[in-house]
């Protein structure tokens, strides 16, 4: 069989250091990923959906809608984005005080 971790012996060994300087090499930027203006860019509708819903989320369909819209620019979907998520917010607070309010009449 194998020897048990340092950690579960009861001694700390000291944390790694991930930097290629290190070993010698340097970061070479010019290889790195450039970032998306649009991370849903490549994405379906479908599968925004799925990952709304896995998320929590009961209005997943027009979060979709509303994240590929192509005719909004990038305010008007954060815009849209906060009012949804201010709907639901209110929603909620709703119930809490007609929830509280049905306490008192009992």
């Amino acid at each position: 069989p194998r020897d048990p971790p340092a950690a579960a012996a009861g001694t700390m060994s000291a944390p790694l250091r991930v930097s290629p300087s290190l070993h010698g090499a340097r970061f070479d930027t010019a290889l790195r990923k450039h970032a998306a203006g649009n991370i849903f860019a490549s994405v379906g509708q479908d599968a925004l959906q799925r990952l709304f819903r896995a998320a929590g989320d009961r209005r997943a369909e027009e979060r979709a809608r509303i994240v590929l819209a192509a005719e909004q620019d990038a305010d008007e979907k954060a815009r849209a984005l906060t009012a949804l998520a201010q709907r639901r917010r209110d929603k909620l607070l709703q119930f809490l005080q007609l929830r509280r309010y049905s306490r008192k009449i009992r």
